[in-house]
């Protein structure tokens, strides 16, 4: 027997040949999945917007809410920095809804929450009061207004009526109940 431990050949075109196999293993794995996998589908969980509003009325703070929403509507997030900021989104049927309240400047508000590029559009009357419109290339809209003393906007890529019917059913009114 000889003392010397076995060797194993390696060449170029072996390794190559290795690769190739291992590609073509990954590829074909991917691809299985690709075909066999149904679509994820990701539910959001609706947030109790209300409760919110109750809690922030309750803090003596005044927030801007409305207080229905269109069936099929689903509140998905509040945000609040209590006496700066006051953000509630909205999942509609034909895209997204929001309503900002806040004291920042109207630049600054249009700029974080409809586009830094958005175009000022003609004023709209909603409610009896004129709101500033905002749009950006994508077909976002914005409306900057006020309600009850509160400067407010009013975006997204739900269509322009159902955002200006939101805008219209704002109110600061204490909740009941």
């Amino acid at each position: 027997m000889s003392e010397q431990p076995g060797r194993y050949q390696r060449s170029f075109s072996g390794m190559l040949g290795a690769l190739v196999v291992l590609l073509l293993v990954i590829g074909g794995y991917v691809a299985f999945r690709a075909i066999t996998r149904e679509d994820l589908e990701v539910e959001v969980d609706a947030v109790d917007y209300l409760e919110t509003v109750g809690f922030a009325q309750d803090a003596d703070l005044t927030v801007v809410y409305p207080p229905t929403v269109p069936e099929g509507w689903k509140a998905t997030s509040v945000d609040s920095q209590p006496g700066r900021e006051w953000s509630i989104g909205f999942l509609t049927p034909d895209g997204f809804a929001g309503v900002h309240q806040s004291e920042a400047s109207s630049s600054s508000i249009i700029e974080t929450y409809v586009d830094p590029d958005a175009n000022e559009g003609d004023p709209v009357t909603i409610a009896g009061s004129d709101w500033d419109t905002w749009t950006d290339e994508g077909g976002d809209v914005g409306y900057l207004g006020e309600v009850d003393g509160q400067q407010v906007l009013v975006y997204g890529s739900a269509p322009p009526d159902a955002l200006r019917s939101l805008a219209a059913s704002l109110t600061t009114e204490p909740l009941t109940g």
